[in-house]
């Protein structure tokens, strides 16, 4: 968690996927991964599995890649 914060800037994403994620979460935003960040910084809890960090945070969760720091899904929890 803590290299995941310390590198917070680093988080991105692809045109398409923020795309999904605005879809995904219906975010109604145009600043998905500065949406993805703040929400990254008051995470409920944030959880390192092989190569993925998920972060969650209400009834969210967020899934970013640990070496490049894209943010490769979000999704609601069901």
């Amino acid at each position: 968690m803590i290299d995941l914060l310390k590198n917070i800037e680093k988080i991105q994403t692809t045109e398409l996927g923020l795309i999904r994620i605005k879809k995904s979460l219906s975010l109604t935003i145009d600043d998905v991964v500065s949406w993805c960040i703040e929400t990254t910084k008051v995470a409920d809890r944030i959880i390192k599995k092989g190569k993925n960090w998920y972060v969650y945070k209400d009834d969210i969760v967020i899934t970013i890649n640990t070496s490049s720091y894209k943010i490769i899904t979000a999704h609601k929890i069901k």
